[in-house]
Formats: C-alpha cells, structure tokens, sequence
C-alpha cells in the first residue's frame, strides 16, 4: 500500500462525508463550504496521486483499478447530489454517466486484448471542466450563475467530444474483439 494508492483509498473515503455534507443539513449555511472542501481535497488527490506513481514508478495493479473507480465514483456521486437539488437537470447526468460506463467498457475490452486506452487531452479537458462545474454547483452562488450555466454547457460538450475522440481512435478494439 504505497502512498498514491493511500491517497486514492483516502479519496473513497471522503466521499461518504461529501454526500453527507451536501444532502443532510448539518450546520446551516456550512454545509455545503464543507462538501466543497472534502470535493476540492478528493479532487487534489486525483491529481497527485497519478503524479507521485509516475514519477516515483510506483504504478501498481490496485491504483490501475481503483483510480479510475475512485474518482468515477466521486464525480458520479456529486452530479446525483446536485440532481437531487435541482441543480443540474438529470439527462445531462445520464449523457456524463453513460459516457463514463462506455469509456470503461472500452478500456476493459482493450486490455483483455492488450491494449493499454491512455488518457486524451479531450479527456483531461472533460475532466478539468467536469470538476470546475461541480464546484460552481456546490456553491450555487447567484452571481456565478451565467458562469455555471457556461461551464455546465462546455462539459456536456467536452463530455460528447471526448467520448466521439476515444470511439474514433479505438474503434479497431471492437472489431479486433472475438
């Protein structure tokens, strides 16, 4: 258990505080200060994480698994949150959500045939805005929300280009497969 799977164990961890902090009123206007906090320090960890394994070759097959589980699950359940509280209409959630499960599906496929998908800056990009919305979210601050709803916007679309770049440049792993 070297330090980048610690931190990823520790991002699982923080995300059953995080929904708590964002669905059950615990201290007023607090609250959700605190969820965006926990979302913000989860969020670091994602970064770090992959840097130090890198950087240090300390990739193992745990932190392969539960990395991209870890932070599916994070992103995964504040997007629910914020659909429970009207924050975010829930078919962009499902277009997010669905483009994470075939993303997967396409990267378990590639391995049994191995073939290792990495990372596009499409992806990145789809990332990076992803956690930026969130945050907007979680603050829901109404001067912001021209901001929120730009950003909202650029996800979704970062969300379907990424997922249209990954199919384009690996659609031989569906035909390859038996």
């Amino acid at each position: 258990m070297n330090l980048p799977n610690k931190l990823t164990v520790l991002r699982v961890c923080m995300i059953p505080f995080f929904v708590v902090f964002m669905l059950v009123p615990l201290t007023g206007k607090w609250d959700k200060w605190i969820a965006l906090a926990l979302f913000v320090a989860a969020s670091l960890t994602d970064m770090l994480d992959g840097r130090i394994a890198r950087k240090y070759n300390l990739v193992t097959n745990f932190g392969k698994f539960m990395d991209p589980l870890a932070d599916k699950l994070l992103v995964c359940s504040a997007l629910i949150c914020l659909v429970d509280m009207g924050r975010i209409p829930s078919w962009i959630v499902i277009i997010i959500i669905a483009r994470e499960f075939i993303i997967s599906g396409f990267r378990l496929i590639a391995s049994d045939n191995g073939v290792v998908i990495a990372a596009s800056y499409w992806g990145k990009f789809k990332t990076v805005s992803h956690m930026l919305m969130i945050c907007l979210m979680i603050c829901d601050l109404q001067a912001l929300a021209p901001v929120t709803d730009i950003v909202m916007w650029a996800a979704l679309i970062l969300t379907v280009v990424s997922l249209a770049d990954y199919l384009m440049k690996n659609k031989d792993i569906i035909k390859e497969t038996k």
